[in-house]
């Protein structure tokens, strides 16, 4: 009965708050006739005014269903939970006329997917004036209300040391980082009560290596007492758009092994200030790494402004696709525009200003408000410490407890003696005077990240990392980011793309000479052959490692450098891609030996060679010159980095056109013999060929050059010159795709367009994206020429435009290579000013305004695109892939590198491929974007219908099918090939190698096989013994169909038997580990199996004997 009333007072809620809502709408409608929607200017005819507000009032309905949706959610909660929230949180208008809606944990876990898009539903992005805190409101509090329990203030001193910006990586540190490291140890010593916290690990390593044994005694001791907190702990505050996860967790990794094993500290908590958005993915890594709490700063202005007027800025951040709390992790949000000291003490910047003592008069640094801060006296520090205690009090009034958080820090602050004086003597006289005046109910001091944490749950009465009471949950992301008016960081995404290409490129292979190097390794320790293997290769591991991990830095991977410093960070990328190659034709010269008393290894003469990957998405050899009859004939082992069998088209490049390739048991392969076009009119000749390939293994084939066979089949090409005059927009020649064994065609064009930047005041540049309208189409005066290639391993048409060459590939192959489409897009726009070039593919799919990205590659986002914000609001960025669907078909676009997507209409998918920028746009670069270099974007669409009765599941999380997952995986780890160099005395026998005694299931993927290494230092064989095992077992939709892969696929309910996974190779621990490894659970039998559920991401120490 209790029930039912609570049920009839919600629902008679809802009732009064839909009839009121209307009743607002009409009264709007009728009093605002002249109201403009999205800023556009109506005619003024009596039509058009009626068409106006007809709009106005669609729009009024849509929001009041979103509304009525929220409500009839909770209801739907409460009938579910026979129980009332104690505050009744239901929507309202605040005082400024924008909708709050209170974040609840249950709704969380009924809807994941749509918390943060609910949000963006709801708000206005109004942008009203707050006054002091322009981006706020006014707040005020009553002086009592702290009598009974004392406001805590834990202000934290910190230094945010980019690596590489405005200077090198080398550079700052000689001349900034040094010093503030050398100025924290000798400061910090000279009071207990002082506080300072670290973050960038790049930094702190190259500091140590060059600090006498009495500094990092003292650093030891510090870290120890409390004084100095290293926060987050990872190789570099990584950015959260761009980056993969791979990458993500390396950097992660190698910071918090550097951490353990010179430091002996584990982080308890993440700090992250300036990357351009926060992913939820980063918050899922850290609570896996078994940190408890993290902070972030740089968030859309209305959502700070939204989440300050609920009190949510703390609160449990959840993954969408978690029906638990098991993913939770506390959360605190900044509320402020910035992390500098006038924007973190409370909300007025003129006041904080005053407190920040490294502007006192003299210096080089001012305030911008004209009041400078003055140097703390018996005279003044009454007066003082009341003004600072007043921000203090309104910045408090934004969250639950009573206990705030005060940074006090800016970049590369500390690095002169003189501020830490300035800072830490002022402030602590204001705490001492606050602290001994107990009518002002506060205790200030000095202190770390996690001493604020943990005051805030003891506060909370709850565990460490627990939710306090009545704290909300949230699921979701937070991009895209903008910082003032309709300035969104939507750029970067796409911003030079060429270097984020590299960097997928390299992260590919650091796994796959992680994996290769491991199994090598352990197999030659098996053979009693340590001493003959380069166990040496380890160096460079290490250095590709930190190379990765430092350009996961948020000024590095989203193209945000000054172009010295980015041409620092491509020289670093490929000095490490050459030495992964030798990593890699080391081992994989270990293991295809068959007789390994043969194997010598000689540092001068490589058994293998390697090339890159083609940029096809095939295996590309720059010349294979197969010996004319008789034989011998050329080998070339073909690498596998992907854990399931792959049947696939490998092409080579070839100086003949009588090619044939045999198997290592001598079976003669299919080969289709093609031009390969190095422009329009510059060809050599290509051989392909279906090769099946063992999980993570190496196979052996031979190339002769000999007359043709039955086998040899030859591809035919049409060149031809496609007239347009007077010019026209650039429509590719595909129209349609259609699924075999389905007569339905789904209408897929692909159209490019070009984006400008705004004619005067703020324009685009390397961050912001600030468009002068829609795109406009491209339009070329010269024909295109379109060549067309017909075979019967693959087709393809290729389009040569002024500023971009398009390729098209069909494979006729069975599994993942032959059920998607190949894209390929090579982009030079050098002579091109203020222009962005986008590819947009329309279909006839009824997606409405929702799509999905992918967040870092490892799980999917909703997206929608909403009318009331600007174009550039849209976009969001894509890592890996994008995808629209309806109750019919998905289609999904996989891409090899990160870049800007969004879904303008109905239908669309639209990428900008890059960027050509002539000017700054004012967030410090100083620079444009005028470094371009010709880029190849590569692309996979994977078109899939859905199983009769399996409809769309509105507000769902999303997940890749088997075959999405699949078809990303052979995009982003293409086959390496790796030919044998001709030798004198012959090649010795060789053999194919497949690691693992079966395949792993297909809903797991191997994210690394790590080698690690206890000690400072690499001595021998031994001291590698120990494995880290990633892995991750993938979330999948499983209603759309399946179609065969061309190999045997199977799951296991999450199952993974480990003992018996190597083959050849035995196991002697098997212990489950945090993300990062620095935290160990109970070692398990040898012969147990690991159990993971969907999403999750686990690691695990291995040793073999």
């Amino acid at each position: 009965m209790k029930l039912r009333k609570q049920v009839t007072v919600c629902g008679g809620a809802i009732f009064c708050v839909a009839v009121f809502s209307l009743y607002l709408m009409l009264d709007r409608v009728q009093h605002d006739p002249a109201r403009r929607q999205n800023g556009g200017n109506f005619p003024r005819s009596q039509i058009s005014v009626l068409q106006n507000r007809i709009e106005q009032l669609e729009q009024l309905l849509e929001e009041n269903h979103q509304i009525i949706s929220h409500i009839k959610d909770s209801v739907m909660e409460l009938t579910d939970t026979g129980a009332v929230s104690p505050s009744g949180h239901l929507p309202f208008r605040s005082a400024n006329g924008s909708w709050v809606l209170h974040i609840q944990s249950h709704a969380c876990a009924t809807s994941c997917a749509r918390c943060m898009l609910d949000v963006y539903s709801l708000l206005k992005f109004d942008n009203l004036d707050g006054g002091v805190w322009k981006q706020g409101f006014d707040i005020t509090y009553e002086p009592e209300e702290w009598d009974k329990e004392p406001l805590q203030v834990f202000v934290v001193p910190h230094s945010h040391n980019d690596p590489g910006w405005i200077k090198t990586f080398d550079k700052y540190f000689l001349e900034q980082t040094q010093h503030i490291l050398n100025n924290m140890v000798l400061k910090l010593g000279e009071d207990p009560r002082r506080r300072f916290i670290w973050s960038e690990i790049s930094y702190f390593s190259k500091w140590w290596e060059g600090a006498d044994k009495q500094k990092r005694e003292v650093t030891r001791k510090l870290v120890k007492s409390g004084q100095l907190e290293i926060v987050t702990g990872g190789w570099v505050m990584t950015d959260e758009a761009n980056a993969h996860y791979f990458a993500m967790l390396d950097q992660l990794i190698e910071g918090h092994q550097w951490l353990e094993t010179n430091l002996g500290v584990k982080p308890q908590s993440g700090w992250a200030i300036d990357p351009f958005g926060h992913s939820a993915t980063m918050a899922y890594l850290l609570k896996k790494a078994n940190l408890t709490s993290m902070l972030i700063q740089r968030v859309h202005y209305s959502i700070k402004k939204h989440f300050a007027s609920t009190r949510s800025l703390e609160f449990m951040w959840r993954q969408s696709w978690d029906k638990s709390s098991d993913s939770d992790i506390f959360c605190h949000m900044m509320p402020f525009y910035s992390y500098d000291v006038p924007h973190t003490c409370g909300p007025d910047p003129k006041v904080c200003c005053q407190f920040d003592f490294k502007r006192l008069p003299g210096g080089r640094v001012n305030c911008p408000w004209k009041v400078p801060p003055k140097a703390v006296v018996e005279a003044n520090v009454e007066e003082r410490a009341n003004l600072l205690l007043d921000q203090y009090r309104k910045k408090s009034k934004l969250f639950r407890s009573k206990v705030l958080l005060v940074p006090l820090g800016d970049d590369f602050r500390y690095d002169m003696a003189l501020e830490w004086d300035q800072q830490f003597s002022n402030y602590q006289r204001l705490f001492d005077y606050m602290n001994a005046h107990p009518q002002m109910h506060v205790k200030a001091q000095f202190g770390t990240l996690s001493e604020y944490f943990s005051a805030v749950y003891k506060a909370g009465g709850v565990a460490q990392g627990a939710r306090p009471a009545d704290f909300p949950v949230l699921s979701g992301d937070f991009f895209a980011y903008a910082d003032r008016e309709d300035h969104y960081w939507t750029g970067y995404f796409t911003s030079r793309p060429f270097y984020k290409s590299l960097d997928r490129v390299l992260e590919s292979h650091l796994r796959g000479a992680e994996i290769l190097y491991s199994l090598a390794l352990g197999h030659a320790r098996h053979a009693a052959m340590e001493g003959r293997y380069p166990v040496a290769d380890y160096a460079l591991l290490v250095d590709a490692r930190r190379t990765v991990a430092l350009f996961q830095h948020h000024d590095a991977i989203t193209g945000t450098a000054k172009e010295n410093v980015v041409v620092d960070y491509g020289a670093r990328l490929l000095r490490s891609l050459i030495g992964l190659k030798r990593v890699i034709i080391n081992a994989a010269h270990f293991l295809v030996m068959k007789n390994k008393e043969f194997y010598r290894f000689y540092q001068t003469e490589p058994f293998l060679e390697t090339v890159r990957p083609a940029t096809y998405s095939v295996v590309s050899v720059r010349e294979i010159n197969p010996s004319p009859p008789p034989p011998p004939p050329r080998y070339l082992v073909l690498y596998n980095p992907v854990e399931q069998e792959r049947l696939c088209a490998v092409s080579v490049l070839v100086n003949t056109a009588h090619v044939r390739v045999l198997t290592e048991d001598g079976q003669t392969l299919p080969v289709q013999v093609s031009a390969q076009w190095a422009s329009p009119i510059q060809m050599s000749s290509e051989a392909t060929f279906m090769a099946r390939l063992p999980a993570l293994g190496l196979a052996v084939f031979h190339l002769y050059n000999m007359a043709d066979s039955p086998m040899t089949l030859r591809s035919d090409t049409l060149l031809r010159l496609i007239s347009l005059h007077p010019p026209s927009p650039c429509v590719l020649p595909m129209k349609s795709i259609r699924l075999k064994d389905d007569p339905q065609e789904v209408k897929v064009q692909m159209h490019f367009l070009v984006y400008g930047t705004r004619p005067s005041k703020d324009k685009s540049g390397a961050y912001l994206f600030l468009p002068d309208g829609t795109a406009k189409p491209y339009v070329q005066k010269e024909p295109p020429v379109v060549r067309v290639e017909e075979g019967p391993l693959f087709s393809e048409v290729v389009s040569h435009f002024q500023h971009f060459q398009q390729t098209v590939r069909i494979h006729n192959v069975p599994g993942a290579d032959g059920l998607s489409v190949e894209l390929s897009t090579a982009v030079d726009i050098r002579d091109q000013t203020n222009k962005e070039l986008a590819m947009r593919l329309v279909t006839d799919i009824q997606s409405g305004d929702v799509f999905h990205t992918d967040l870092n590659g490892f799980q999917m986002q909703a997206r929608r695109q909403f009318l009331k914000l600007p174009l550039q609001a849209n976009f969001y960025p894509m890592p890996s892939q994008a995808l629209i669907q309806d109750s019919q078909h998905r289609l999904s676009l996989h891409s090899a590198q990160a870049l800007g997507v969004a879904s303008l209409e109905s239908g669309q998918l639209e990428v900008i491929l890059d960027r050509r920028l002539m000017q700054d746009d004012n967030r410090g670069l100083g620079q444009g974007l005028k470094d371009n270099k010709k880029t190849v974007n590569r692309f996979r669409l994977l078109l899939e219908r859905r199983d009769t009765g399996n409809a769309v599941r509105t507000g769902a999380p999303a997940f890749p099918s088997l075959l999405g997952h699949l078809t990303g995986a052979v995009l982003n780890h293409e086959v390496l090939a790796l030919p044998v160099l001709p030798k004198k005395r012959g090649v010795p026998q060789l053999q194919t190698f497949c690691p693992l005694r079966e395949p792993l299931p297909c809903d797991f993927h191997l994210v690394n096989l790590r080698s690690v290494v206890s000690q400072v230092g690499l001595l021998s064989c031994e001291d590698v013994r120990t494995l880290s095992m990633i892995l991750h077992r993938k979330g999948m939709d499983c209603s759309l169909e399946s179609p065969s892969l061309g190999f045997n696929c199977s799951t296991t309910q999450g199952q993974l038997g480990v003992s018996g996974l190597l083959r050849g190779l035995d196991l002697q621990l098997l212990q489950p580990v945090s993300l990062t490894l620095m935290h160990s659970a109970p070692p398990l039998a040898n012969d147990s199996s690991v159990s993971l559920n969907p999403m999750e991401l686990s690691a695990f120490k291995l040793k073999l004997r």
